[in-house]
């Protein structure tokens, strides 16, 4: 009975399969793995946009959205009407091919995303031998989207929002991508399912999840953080500064191509969270033995849910960068911080998780941390700004 708890979806789908003629059961399981995935995320979408609102007018001492339907829950479905039905304003300079694809790659890119990441045991759309490699290869595809969207405008804070954007993601993308390294040297594979099963187990009362080990603490940091910034969240949403660049690179956008740019934000947001999931938190493992028995599915959104509120939160405590600390952190403590952080992981391959690769690993990381953080807060100090106001 737990074992069919566990892998309802998947028997689910192979009965479907064989009612249908042979011919088309290629066909027909691609779209059961598609749809599937589109209406979970979706649903997830909205319900972390009433969440999010909530949450944050908790932490600013307001209500949120409390107008529509009971206690406001309804004001997703209404966000979603108001985006259709809006019209679609299109400015008469604007080159209109790349002005229509562009948040239609972003949601494409998103979307190709979550093929190669594992839901659950045997939940997995697409399990590619280099399914990490897949990942960050669609993701990078987002920067030219962003792109083509700043520049089809022929609008300067357009322009100039997708500029940021550009240099704000290839920025913090090399750490994100560093930070993943040492999991894949201690896993020995590119594919997900494989870094997911090689964290199965237990060591006494903790399991074997790289993020209880000192290389794996860290780069799980380094990796939520670059993840954020990737994302455009606070407090790295300097592209879309509304008090400085009106709304960045989709300033001209507006009905469902705004909704689209908006889907395609927090779906690359819950995509970069199931890798964290993935590459540190065991994936769909149980986090104590004795709770195996609940579907493996239920863990791993489980845990999506605890990053999803985590981001909510810094979002309402944190106050947003300037582009000069945004790129200082990135290249002065990011990079080496990453760097730092596989050398930290190459050496307890060697020395073990014993206490000497505690000892070691574990004070390599401390004293980067100290020294990196401490070589910022003692550089050259910022220059007072000044401002001149319009006589």
């Amino acid at each position: 009975m737990i074992e069919l708890a566990d892998q309802l979806f998947v028997v689910l789908k192979r009965e479907i399969l064989a009612l249908l003629p042979v011919a088309i059961q290629p066909l027909a399981s691609v779209f059961l793995s598609i749809g599937p995935i589109i209406t979970v995320f979706a649903t997830l979408f909205a319900v972390t946009t009433i969440l999010e609102r909530k949450g944050l007018g908790r932490l600013q001492n307001r209500f949120g959205p409390n107008r529509v339907g009971p206690f406001g829950v309804l004001q997703p479905l209404a966000d979603g009407i108001k985006a259709l039905i809006k019209e679609d304003v299109v400015p008469l300079r604007t080159d209109r091919v790349l002005h229509f694809i562009a948040p239609v790659i972003i949601m494409a890119a998103a979307l190709l995303a979550y093929s190669v990441l594992p839901f659950g045991r045997n939940m997995i759309a697409l399990d590619l031998d280099t399914g990490v490699l897949f990942f960050f290869a669609v993701g990078a595809s987002t920067e030219l989207a962003i792109f083509m969207a700043g520049w089809s405008c022929r609008n300067k804070y357009a322009m100039l929002g997708a500029m940021r954007a550009i240099a704000q993601m290839i920025s913090y993308e090399i750490p994100l991508i560093l930070s993943t390294v040492g999991v894949l040297m201690t896993a020995g594979t590119l594919s997900t399912v494989g870094i997911v099963e090689a964290q199965g187990g237990f060591t006494g009362l903790f399991p074997n999840w790289h993020v209880f080990t000192p290389w794996g603490f860290a780069g799980f940091v380094l990796f939520l953080i670059a993840a954020t910034a990737e994302a455009n969240r606070s407090p790295f949403d300097l592209p879309e500064g509304e008090s400085e660049l009106v709304a960045g690179y989709f300033t001209e956008y507006s009905g469902f191509k705004f909704a689209m740019f908006f889907f395609g934000e927090y779906l690359g947001l819950f995509a970069a969270h199931a890798l964290a999931i993935t590459l540190f938190l065991g994936g769909w493992h149980a986090p104590v033995a004795f709770l195996d028995w609940v579907p493996s599915y239920l863990w791993f959104f489980v845990k999506l849910l605890g990053l999803i509120v985590l981001s909510i939160w810094v979002r309402g405590t944190m106050p947003r960068l300037r582009s000069d600390q945004l790129m200082v952190f990135a290249w002065k403590f990011m990079l080496p911080m990453a760097l730092v952080n596989l050398l930290a992981a190459g050496l307890w391959r060697f020395t073990g998780a014993g206490p000497l690769g505690w000892l070691i690993c574990g004070s390599l990381v401390a004293i980067a941390y100290v020294w990196l953080g401490s070589h910022m807060a003692l550089g050259k100090p910022m220059p007072k700004r000044q401002y001149r106001f319009a006589e």
